[in-house]
């Protein structure tokens, strides 16, 4: 990798991580509790400062963060956070909902933050609407009676508001027939195709192309950029339920090799397709490019840490939504086995992972 894609790849984890830690960070604050540490990084302090009772650490490892609270790990607090070791600061004492919207903050700033950066994208570069710029001879959209400008509104009953929702769609269901309404000089219309199988490719394809971004109003940024999210965090759940089906294998999930990879090819992308353009220009598509992976990834991080799994945030909310329709909370004994299960689950999950993304490297 070269200096400058450390440097991004550091920049995107570390952003990631801090909007998730600080939704959390900012709601137990607002609910009166105690924060022991908020941290970016793992390992070793390589900064620290105490500030009203709590430690902000930044620390040597470039992965993962922590927002500890009292009362949310055994106890354990930093002789430097006098102040706030009394009981009523405690997550513990609080009321369920308040530590309901606690632990949900995280992943809901994940999703803030991806939706901010989508209208930024969005309002600099435009957005990928389903128009149809061309149609392929002899395949079946033109067979359908497509034409250049038509604009899919919906597949198979499913609404369409981005071209990649029509390619991941046929991605996910591949030679599926497909019931398309397109809108033509303001008239809706309707027609059924199935795909063609390319044996060239392995693949489906309806034979239309797009892939071009057109600039919107500004109140279409603000929708559009919900529908980038949208986008994103369906198709990480259908991602999810695919893998499970076992119609996707457990490769298909990226750790942070992955994401570095990922990153340096992007990179590399831009410096050799823009070597002639000017430094700004350069620049601009570069910092737009990556903001669009931030996207995708903290959609995918929000999406990811709502799963009911044990020792991530949605397992927690399960514990604590659980205690709010029982009135009292799940003995804390029996609380603490799952989540260390879910623990050594991740741990060995996230070994897979590694070494799943170093062989797709040397692949």
């Amino acid at each position: 990798m070269n200096p400058f894609s450390i440097i991004a790849l550091f920049l995107i984890i570390g952003l990631v991580v801090f909007i998730h830690e600080f939704g959390h960070f900012l709601l137990a604050k607002k609910n009166g509790v105690g924060v022991i540490e908020f941290s970016i990084g793992m390992g070793p302090r390589l900064l620290s400062t105490v500030h009203k009772g709590t430690r902000y650490s930044l620390k040597w490892i470039p992965f993962g963060g922590s927002c500890l609270m009292l009362g949310d790990d055994n106890g354990i607090v930093d002789p430097d956070a006098e102040e706030i070791t009394d009981k009523a600061h405690s997550l513990a004492e609080k009321n369920v909902w308040a530590r309901i919207s606690i632990i949900a903050a995280g992943p809901i700033f994940n999703f803030l933050l991806a939706f901010v950066l989508a209208v930024i994208v969005i309002g600099f570069a435009g957005s990928d609407k389903p128009y149809v710029q061309g149609v392929i001879d002899k395949y079946p959209a033109q067979e359908a009676g497509l034409e250049k400008g038509d604009l899919i509104t919906s597949v198979n009953g499913s609404r369409v508001h981005l071209f990649r929702e029509i390619q991941i769609y046929m991605a996910m269901n591949p030679g599926k027939s497909l019931d398309v309404t397109y809108v033509r000089d303001n008239q809706t219309h309707e027609t059924t195709l199935v795909p063609k199988y390319d044996e060239a490719n392995n693949t489906y394809y309806m034979g239309i192309y797009s892939g071009a971004r057109y600039g919107l109003k500004w109140y279409e940024t603000l929708q559009y950029g919900l529908y980038e999210v949208k986008y994103n965090v369906v198709t990480v759940i259908k991602s999810l339920g695919m893998i499970f089906t076992g119609d996707l294998p457990m490769t298909s999930f990226s750790g942070p090799v992955g994401i570095a990879t990922t990153v340096n090819d992007m990179v590399e992308e831009v410096n050799t397709s823009m070597a002639d353009e000017s430094f700004s220009d350069r620049a601009m598509t570069m910092f737009l490019t990556l903001a669009n992976f931030v996207v995708m990834i903290s959609a995918n991080l929000g999406v990811m840490n709502l799963l009911p799994i044990p020792a991530l945030d949605g397992g927690r909310l399960l514990f604590l939504l659980i205690e709010a329709v029982r009135g009292k909370p799940v003995p804390k004994e029996k609380e603490a086995i799952v989540h260390i299960a879910g623990i050594i689950f991740l741990f060995i999950f996230m070994i897979f992972i590694l070494f799943s993304d170093i062989i797709k490297i040397f692949q």
